[in-house]
């Protein structure tokens, strides 16, 4: 058609004597987009049905792609009564409720989290959220129960096949796509297949972490004291400092406390692909009594009162120099294992996702290299940054020595120093570009 189109204009202007002039942006922006048109829909193939997985998907799908997730849990979570709370920021919420029919569904599921004046973020029960994504995905985009073995890439690198087991009958199946993306956490098999010695860092503390579920409850001496002592709950994160170790308590939508105490401590044995720890009876007993120690009675009293509370250790890793190899690219945590302090992980994975659509929705299936490279180039330094600034907040708050200063000090701190805790110092808080 446009060398029929070509000829046309040849003998038009053979015919008028006038010159062809240059196509406007327009046109050229018309015919890009016919060409895509022609190569048909791309397809990608996303590794991990958590948060990062569906985040993708939906910003892919935005894109006019099509998309497959592949997730070895053989059914999406729902309502699960362990897990634990997160914190989206502004844009990240602008983004979500971008992929969702009704931005009120976001709010009616969340809580205000103000840090300070600037950032106006919202709590959420991480199984909330991710049910939100998945029911404003289609059902026929998941493969649940399907355990992710290998992928190979085409040798002229336009597309990848991936190879799964069907956990039900152990069946080998086979997928090609033109991208696949990993968002397989922070123990990323996809990744350590491009750095095989890569090694996550342990922060030389661990999370004691729980949910308090008070529905029917909200009179009890344990919730009216959690009330006083907070008494803007719902409305703010709290943190307290003691020394050596920090505690966080917001609320969470339907009736839920969320709390964490971070305590400085050898690295403990982990069983593999998991950073929580599981804890008996006698250690939260022995928890309990070291709260009693340094907390207010009602934050102990709300810890004692939640049903199976566990441990995170926590680790991070240096930032990557590069997110993509061919047409492999990493997303969420598989791209950037970060401390939870800068409330980065949820967030990270949102604007991954986001960036990544839309740099396949602007190139297309036909440049997916020119795609991918563009996203590296804009989330690698945003990456870089706040990974290691949320670093440094976790040893500040945990009064740890840093290389260019002592501990931090809560008896002896300036107001400057003070400052350093903000969330407002972030880098690129509030307006990482897409």
């Amino acid at each position: 058609e446009a060398i029929i189109l070509e000829s046309k204009r040849e003998i038009h202007n053979r015919t008028n004597k006038t010159s062809v002039s240059e196509p406007s942006n327009e046109e050229k922006t018309q015919r890009s987009k016919e060409g895509r048109e022609k190569m048909g829909k791309g397809k990608a193939i996303i590794v991990g049905g958590s948060v990062a997985g569906l985040s993708t998907a939906h910003a892919v799908l935005k894109a006019g792609w099509d998309v497959v997730v592949l997730e070895k849990a053989h059914v999406a979570p729902k309502g699960s009564p362990t897990g634990a709370g997160l914190a989206i920021d502004t844009q990240s919420i602008g983004v979500i409720e971008s992929w969702l029919p009704d931005p009120h569904l976001l709010q009616d599921t969340t809580f205000p989290l103000d840090i300070d004046e600037n950032f106006h973020f919202r709590s959420g029960h991480w199984s909330d959220l991710h049910g939100l994504l998945h029911d404003h995905l289609p059902p026929e985009v998941f493969l649940w129960g399907h355990l992710f073995l290998s992928f190979t890439t085409s040798e002229d690198k336009s597309s990848v096949t991936v190879k799964a087991k069907v956990l039900d009958t152990e069946e080998i199946i086979e997928i090609t796509g033109n991208v696949l993306i990993a968002a397989d956490g922070s123990l990323s098999a996809i990744r350590k297949t491009f750095l095989p010695d890569m090694k996550l860092r342990y922060s030389g503390y661990c999370a004691w972490r729980g949910v308090l579920h008070f529905a029917g409850h909200e009179d009890s001496e344990t919730i009216t004291g959690i009330r006083r002592a907070y008494p803007d709950l719902g409305k703010c994160l709290y943190f307290s400092l003691d020394g050596k170790s920090h505690t966080i308590m917001y609320e969470l939508h339907n009736k839920r406390l969320n709390w964490i105490w971070y305590v400085n401590r050898p690295e403990p044995e982990l069983k593999p692909n998991s950073v929580t720890l599981k804890v008996s009876e006698e250690e939260i007993k022995s928890m309990i009594e070291e709260a009693k120690k340094t907390w207010v009675p009602e934050f102990v009293r709300v810890m004692e009162d939640t049903m199976e509370p566990f441990i995170n250790a926590i680790y991070d890793a240096d930032p990557l120099e590069r997110l993509y190899w061919d047409n492999v690219v990493l997303v969420g945590d598989a791209s950037h294992p970060t401390t939870p302090h800068g409330v980065r992980s949820t967030n990270f994975a949102i604007m991954d996702a986001a960036s990544l659509g839309r740099c396949l929705g602007k190139w297309g299936v036909e440049n997916v290299q020119s795609a991918l490279e563009e996203y590296q180039n804009t989330r690698l330094p945003v990456h870089a940054k706040q990974v290691l600034y949320s670093r440094r907040l976790g040893q500040l708050k945990q009064g740890m020595a840093l290389p260019d200063r002592g501990p931090f000090d809560i008896k002896t701190a300036t107001p400057k120093e003070c400052e350093e805790l903000q969330q407002k110092n972030m880098p690129f808080a509030g307006k990482a570009p897409l």
